[in-house]
């Protein structure tokens, strides 16, 4: 089960979105120079379909993108999480941020719009660093990635 430690509006992750941006706890990456070690521990509220709904339909009328901060330790509850936001709200695209270098076997990218993939390396910087490892990604309808820009 994921946990969301806290969440915030945010206009900068995805380019011309408005998010809800969970940041989800347990974090099993733990990139040196992580600027959130405080959600390599577990804590925070359960994303459980009524969180969730109560959490959403507070503000499903402001956001256009719900996007997950993490979720790396459950991908697979990522992927279900994501589906089920979707089907409920379908004006809302969603997106995960992930320490991962790739996608696991397995995950149906096209429950996403948007797509981060890399661990964070402080020598190479995020993702508007002209030399980061990391790599954002526009998600087409058939599940394509399309590299993409901050």
């Amino acid at each position: 089960m994921l946990k969301c430690y806290s969440y915030d509006i945010v206009c900068q992750e995805i380019p011309d979105e408005i998010s809800l941006a969970v940041n989800i706890s347990c974090c099993p990456n733990r990139c040196p120079g992580c600027h959130s070690p405080w959600l390599w521990e577990e804590a925070g509220e359960e994303m459980t379909e009524d969180m969730l709904t109560s959490l959403i339909s507070g503000y499903s009328a402001a956001i256009t993108c719900f996007c997950f901060m993490g979720g790396d330790a459950e991908p697979s509850e990522v992927e279900k999480i994501s589906r089920w936001i979707k089907s409920r709200w379908p004006h809302i695209k969603t997106a995960w941020y992930s320490g991962r270098a790739e996608l696991p076997d397995g995950f149906d990218v096209k429950v996403l719009d948007y797509l981060k993939l890399g661990p964070y390396i402080e020598e190479l910087g995020g993702l508007k660093s002209p030399d980061t490892n990391q790599v954002f990604y526009k998600v087409s309808p058939d599940g394509t990635l399309i590299k993409s820009h901050i």
